[in-house]
């Protein structure tokens, strides 16, 4: 076997740099929450392949479905030869995505190419060109998708021209307003700054959706408060707008909810997922109400690879373990006991300046001052690396790069939880000095 030193001269030379790697470790197997790289060297990991992993690594009920249907068929294009997987995979979906009503489902590769496919439909089912996203949001790395991102550096930086008809507004980010406000109390400005945005910015009648993730990723986790999405999809509905949920990275359970959105209440028109969905293998899929769905042409929706058939087997298991192995309580009883750990934390560092998220999907945002706020992205960078030393994987996010995120898979033990809170607190004392 290679060492790691040699697999990372190989990969110099024959994989472009733009393809950033965080880890100079070579993964040689990964189970539940734990990797083990080529040497035999264990790490807890808290970073689940960037919010993939929720039932865990090498689940075996999805390894079981994947090699029952490897040996079946893997591929004939569901637009040639279809088969009942898509079909009832988009039927447990459907059933399982906000709302009553009668919906419908399209799957794709990536979360991206399911944006893509949410913007495209929103816009003919309203014969309209404008889309607008949010500050700090990220939506993928497409033309479209990183049009609609918002961070300039890695992911927009010479890449332009960028897709039109994108506007972008301020998000509920209540730790730094953008409307210098304090919550509670700011009877949902940040929301109703929506109307006045169709004055100065697009106006609503050109406007197809908006779009939003429940709690923003990349961006740094940042969670919008209870009253948030409930005043934005009345004023989308007062003018007849979409309203899309991406659900990439905060859907599968990820947040103690199966789709993120249901925290607040809110039954979008459209929503997206990814990432958990296929329990480490390729799959998307776009989920709405029945008659917006229906918008599109015959043949205007689809792909060579979408709805591919290993892939939807292994989401199939993925649904199974979260209906019948109880994995949405944990998710919950992991919120509970790491909120209450990063609020300890809170009180012995002063680094961390807020805790945020939900359920499990939290964060902290880590400053050089609490008063100013300002961001210690130097720290968040170091703060990583000393934990990987330790044998923690976790991840930092943010817009100024100063966010430590936890996204480890929800199948995770007590024990492996508790190592890996204390390598982080480990690592918050040693980044102190």
């Amino acid at each position: 076997m290679r060492t790691p030193e040699v697999s990372q001269a190989l990969r110099n030379k024959h994989v472009p740099p733009g393809v950033s790697i965080l880890s100079p470790s070579f993964v040689k197997e990964a189970r539940g929450a734990i990797i083990v790289d080529t040497e035999g060297r264990e790490f807890i990991d808290f970073a689940g392949g960037i919010g993939v992993a929720n039932v865990g690594h090498c689940h075996p009920k999805v390894v079981a479905a994947v090699k029952d249907q490897a040996e079946k068929f893997l591929h004939t294009c569901f637009h040639i030869v279809p088969y009942d997987l898509y079909i009832d995979l988009a039927a447990r979906l459907n059933e399982l995505a906000p709302g009553d009503g009668d919906k419908m489902t399209i799957f794709l590769n990536s979360g991206a190419e399911a944006v893509e496919n949410a913007i495209k439909i929103a816009r003919h089912a309203t014969g309209r060109p404008s889309v607008i996203a949010f500050e700090n949001g990220f939506h993928g790395r497409t033309n479209l998708t990183m049009t609609l991102t918002s961070k300039v550096k890695p992911y927009k930086l010479g890449f332009g021209p960028f897709a039109p008809e994108i506007y972008r507004m301020p998000y509920a980010y209540c730790y730094r307003c953008p409307f210098g406000l304090k919550h509670p109390g700011c009877n949902t400005a940040c929301a109703e700054h929506l109307e006045e945005f169709f004055i100065s910015h697009v106006a609503a009648e050109k406007t197809a959706a908006v779009i939003a993730e429940p709690i923003q990723g990349e961006g740094g986790f940042v969670t919008p408060p209870a009253e948030y999405f409930p005043k934005l999809r009345d004023i989308c509905d007062k003018h007849g707008i979409m309203l899309i949920i991406d659900e990439v990275q905060t859907g599968m359970g990820r947040t103690g909810k199966l789709f993120a959105i249901d925290h607040w209440g809110v039954v979008p028109d459209l929503v997206t997922t990814a990432k958990s969905l296929g329990g480490g293998l390729p799959i998307s899929a776009v989920t709405g109400k029945a008659e917006v769905m229906s918008a599109p042409h015959v043949g205007g929706l689809g792909g060579t690879y979408g709805g591919n058939p290993i892939a939807l087997a292994a989401a199939q298991a993925v649904l199974e373990i979260f209906t019948t192995d109880g994995l949405l309580a944990r998710a919950e009883e992991l919120g509970v006991k790491m909120r209450a750990r990063f609020y300890e934390m809170q009180k012995r560092h002063e680094i961390i300046g807020e805790v945020r998220g939900k359920g499990p999907m939290l964060a902290l945002e880590l400053v050089r001052d609490r008063e100013s706020k300002e961001p210690a992205a130097a720290e968040a960078k170091k703060l990583v690396n000393l934990c990987y030393q330790k044998g923690l994987v976790v991840l930092s996010c943010g817009n100024h790069g100063n966010v430590i995120r936890t996204l480890m898979p929800l199948v995770i033990t007590d024990a492996e939880l508790e190592r890996g809170m204390s390598i982080l607190e480990e690592s918050l004392q040693e980044l102190r000095g």
